[in-house]
């Protein structure tokens, strides 16, 4: 026997509501209509199924028993349904994400570039600032969440998630060849130029506080606003600084920068995904955010 699903959807709505004209309302159909979809499905089963009340129907015997099992089925469809949109949800939309320019060269740039092949409709968003100015963009509710270079002192309603580790060394351009003879101790490089990131920046207060720790007082001579100029000033001579390993090593392979080794211990730092704890996240931000989490699995076993 062939089912006709739209039988039993009507059948549902008569059965959901015990009234022909509200069911009928509710499936955008009409009374008519729906008396006859539930003769034609009588006819077909050989049974009957309502009675005919003053105020509506009531279900039979046989009713309740079909009732039983439809009322099943179509909640499964209905979840099936839901589940289907999620996917459309999740491999479509658009996603903000803050991100300091360090994070994007360590780690975002390969993870964006699996996850774009995987999810080609998915429009993404980078908003590049240093990690306190991300944090009140996250904080005023303009991002979906971000991916920072800590250490920085967070806010209680920001929860962070450490997705990779990285070490920076202290690097100069070639003319700088002579500090690479032996090990060094902060004192004997502060009268050298210096260049850093600006006061803005989570790494300004990190080397800041280094710094104070070994007892001397430096300041960037040089000042830019994004790690990505970085390079290019210390390639050029104009002074020395820290870099993460992975950026400068291309160009130490080069020889066109110099590794400046010290006696004491650099801080290690981290790129952590950061989100609000009270706002919610779009499927398709909690499909990146979900990615970018696994991924760091990934990283955090290569370290």
């Amino acid at each position: 026997m062939d089912i006709n699903f739209e039988y039993y959807k009507i059948f549902y709505y008569v059965a959901k509501y015990q009234n022909i004209t509200k069911a009928a309302l509710a499936l955008g159909s009409n009374q008519p209509n729906v008396t006859r979809i539930l003769k034609l499905l009588e006819t077909q089963l050989g049974c009957r199924l309502f009675i005919r009340e003053a105020r509506g129907v009531s279900l039979t015997k046989e009713g309740e028993l079909l009732f039983s099992h439809v009322e099943i089925a179509y909640r499964q469809l209905l979840n099936a349904q839901e589940e289907l949109c999620r996917q459309d949800a999740q491999r479509c939309g658009t996603v903000e994400i803050g991100a300091t320019e360090t994070a994007i060269y360590l780690f975002l740039l390969d993870a964006l570039h699996d996850f774009q092949a995987q999810y080609p409709a998915v429009k993404i968003k980078i908003h590049n600032h240093t990690t306190p100015e991300t944090v009140k963009y996250l904080i005023s509710g303009k991002l979906d969440f971000a991916v920072l270079t800590m250490p920085f002192e967070m806010p209680k309603t920001i929860s962070c998630e450490k997705v990779l580790e990285f070490e920076e060394i202290l690097v100069g351009g070639l003319q700088y060849k002579n500090l690479c003879l032996s090990p060094l101790a902060l004192k004997d490089i502060e009268d050298y130029p210096w260049v850093g990131l600006g006061s803005a920046s989570a790494t300004y207060k990190l080397y800041k506080d280094f710094f104070i720790q070994h007892k001397i007082d430096l300041e960037p001579d040089m000042q830019v606003e994004t790690s990505g100029l970085m390079l290019p000033m210390i390639e050029n001579n104009l002074g020395i600084g820290f870099v993460p390993r992975q950026l400068a090593e291309p160009l130490l392979v080069q020889n066109k920068l110099v590794q400046i080794h010290l006696d004491c211990v650099i801080p290690r730092r981290s790129v952590q995904i950061a989100v609000d704890k009270g706002r919610g996240k779009s499927f398709a931000a909690d499909t990146l955010y979900k990615y970018l989490r696994r991924k760091s699995v990934v990283n955090m076993r290569e370290v």
